[in-house]
């Protein structure tokens, strides 16, 4: 009898932990090609650093992918959110294929799912995919409408919203992005709802007039329409919920590598990494630890250097 007993409840934890892991929610974070020089763009390595810090989150399940979109793309079946992290503009993942990827996004959040994109990950060509980075998250990065400065913003008031769950006032330094083209050319600094899109600004700071005016934004500046909005706070970080009851975020930061050692940066964007799923963030947010030497962990290897003319 106690071996029958001991069978039935080794058979019901089993089933009920079976239960538990169908009932996960699913995120898949992609990682673009190596591109920049040492410290920058770290998409591979900083997708695994963030998805380690994902794996204990109760009642998610975390999978990602390296070095550009999947060869099996059975990888995206049943995925709650997907977030890009990657090289943008004519280079980027999502719109090779002659807009099969767009159409097969364009799939994803009919159902629902949530978006995410990050760094360059937000610059499409506008003719190529605005109106979808529009429809999925929010806005998008628009060459020479937008600009690309390296600064270091005070971001010192943050919005009540599940994202910034556990955050705390923080400044460092990035390749901050602004000026997006936001829907209805929303400014992004305030919340704004817009044909049932419920858009947020999460992080948002106003830039010096130096920074607007171009120490470094590629193509060069100054840009006379950046400029004109001195002191105006910009969002370089936004959450919407879609009318399809789906999510999405925009974040411009994730230049440097290095970044992702400062907690407050790591945990918003963890946070709205799971956010986008649906998957309940506790009042502290996303908690995670670094252990000493994981962010060179998983860097891209050196290439090779070019053989000397004889």
């Amino acid at each position: 009898m106690k071996i029958l007993q001991t069978l039935l409840i080794l058979t019901v934890s089993w089933l009920s932990a079976t239960s538990d892991a169908a009932d996960d929610r699913k995120l898949v974070i992609v990682a673009g090609k190596p591109s920049h020089p040492p410290g920058m763009h770290k998409f591979n390595a900083g997708v695994q650093l963030l998805a380690g810090c994902l794996k204990d989150v109760p009642g998610l399940k975390t999978e990602f992918v390296l070095n550009g979109w999947p060869k099996n793309e059975t990888v995206f079946e049943n995925a709650d959110a997907v977030v890009f992290y990657m090289d943008g503009g004519g280079r980027h993942e999502v719109v090779q294929e002659n807009g099969r990827r767009l159409k097969l996004i364009d799939e994803w959040v009919d159902r629902g799912t949530g978006i995410g994109c990050m760094h360059f990950g937000v610059e499409v060509v506008p003719d190529q995919a605005g109106r979808e980075l529009r429809r999925w998250i929010g806005g998008y990065y628009e060459n020479m409408f937008s600009c690309n400065p390296i600064w270091e913003p005070e971001f010192a008031v943050l919005p009540d919203h599940p994202v910034t769950r556990g955050v705390r006032p923080f400044r460092i330094t990035d390749e901050w992005y602004f000026n997006m083209r936001f829907i209805a050319d929303i400014p992004g600094n305030v919340p704004a709802e817009f044909e049932g899109v419920q858009f947020v600004p999460i992080l948002f700071a106003a830039p010096s007039d130096d920074v607007r005016d171009g120490p470094y934004v590629y193509p060069k500046g100054p840009y006379p329409h950046i400029e004109a909005n001195s002191g105006r706070a910009e969002a370089t970080m936004w959450a919407v919920e879609r009318p399809d009851g789906g999510r999405g975020f925009g974040f411009t930061g994730g230049h440097f590598h290095k970044n992702w050692e400062n907690d407050d940066f790591r945990k918003v964007v963890l946070n709205a990494m799971v956010w986008l799923t649906k998957t309940d963030i506790p009042e502290s947010g996303i908690v995670s630890k670094l252990a000493p030497g994981a962010i060179d962990a998983h860097l891209d290897p050196k290439p090779a250097p070019k053989p000397k003319k004889s």
